[in-house]
């Protein structure tokens, strides 16, 4: 089991943007809400209208998560299932009415958008990384966050997960919690309470909860639960506490 400390966490969905709204959520979880989209003040106006709404919100809890000293010190790994697709289709629908397109907008389809802008926002030249892996995107993208630090151990890592709700074309075609959110987790090997994480097989005492993995998995280091076993099929991923963590 390989052991990481969990420095600090910020979270951003509708209604709830600060963390006495998600240790109430928490303690009486409900799904998530699709709607709504934070303002990102606290970025230059010319860089937030170039932000999709994923953009707004992932960059939303990365700058709460991290001091503006340590932003442009920290390794990036940026996680999120879909990115930014539902601009892509907004694209393939002008493309098919034979309408222009805008190269700003098609430049910020890619999937490494959010890092991108990241860097630019906080001034960060070190290396990101930009993951996607279906249902298991919250799992790997720790796992990614954890190679992070086995290669430069001394650099906290900055993991960040999102997505919007697909749109109306693509939806129907994909089984999952239908909202909007962004948990950022910054990880490191620094001194304090550590977290297990390890690969399983089988699906096991696994839970399938009806919000992302990234919210159960908040929902489980503000708990009193020693362990978190999230997966459906041939894998379990397993989170737990140890040197008496109590979240």
């Amino acid at each position: 089991m390989i052991g990481v400390t969990l420095e600090r966490w910020a979270a951003w969905s509708p209604g709830r943007e600060g963390a006495r709204a998600w240790q109430d959520w928490c303690a009486r979880p409900v799904p998530l809400e699709e709607g709504g989209v934070p303002d990102a003040r606290f970025l230059p106006p010319l860089l937030r209208r170039r932000c999709s709404p994923i953009a707004r919100m992932m960059l939303t809890a990365a700058f709460e998560c991290c001091d503006e000293e340590q932003r442009s010190h920290i390794g990036m790994v940026f996680a999120s299932r879909h990115g930014n697709i539902n601009e892509s289709v907004g694209l393939f629908e002008r493309l098919a009415r034979r309408e222009p397109l805008s190269p700003t907008r098609f430049s910020h389809t890619v999937h490494n958008a959010q890092a991108g802008l990241f860097s630019i926002a906080a001034a960060n030249r070190f290396g990101s990384s930009s993951i996607s892996a279906r249902e298991e995107t919250f799992a790997c993208g720790f796992l990614e966050a954890l190679t992070f630090l086995e290669r430069d151990p001394n650099r906290p890592v900055l993991l960040v997960v999102g997505d919007a709700p697909l749109s109306d074309t693509f939806a129907p075609l994909v089984e999952e919690a239908r909202c909007a959110y962004a948990l950022a987790l910054l990880l490191s090997n620094g001194p304090g309470p550590r977290i297990g994480f390890e690969l399983a097989s089988g699906a096991g005492d696994a839970v399938s909860p009806p919000w992302p993995d990234a919210a159960e998995f908040l929902r489980w280091h503000l708990s009193g639960a020693a362990r978190l076993a999230l997966g459906t099929g041939v894998r379990t991923w397993v989170w737990q506490k140890v040197e008496g963590s109590d979240g």
